[in-house]
């Protein structure tokens, strides 16, 4: 696996809910981010995937809720690809408070999609690599 990559992020009013915690629905947002973030820094375009024929897809989500986030909280949101074998790859993420304390644990399973056939291309990782100018970020 790769070691991670992390964004900083503060926790906005407008994304909280009625008990004032960070709504459910932003912690994938900040995965998201995170992971968008990891691909710009490595040198990968949403323009250059779509050049290449592919794009990312979400397969798998598993959220793991430790602690509260409210408004004004400072994270980081980390991102580690773990590619093993195959059409799939794993992506583990952590949002942690500034202190240190966990907020949340985040695994997801990705894959990348051929536009055209509409199936999952095998061993991804190989596209990553040739589309990265920083293939270290994703721990090649």
């Amino acid at each position: 696996m790769s070691e991670a990559f992390s964004v900083p992020v503060t926790v906005r009013g407008y994304e909280t809910d009625v008990q004032g915690h960070l709504n459910q629905s932003v912690y994938i947002n900040y995965a998201e981010h995170a992971r968008w973030s990891l691909l710009r820094a490595a040198g990968i375009s949403q323009s250059g995937l779509i050049d290449r024929g592919v794009g990312p897809v979400a397969l798998e989500t598993t959220i793991r809720y430790r602690r509260e986030l409210i408004a004004g909280d400072e994270v980081e949101v980390t991102c580690s690809f773990d590619w093993g074998e195959g059409k799939t790859f794993r992506i583990e993420q952590t949002i942690r408070k500034t202190d240190g304390t966990v907020a949340a644990e985040i695994t997801a399973v990705g894959g990348l999609l051929d536009l055209k056939e509409r199936r999952l291309v095998p061993e991804p990782q190989a596209y990553f690599k040739e589309l990265a100018t920083e293939p270290s970020l994703f721990g090649f």
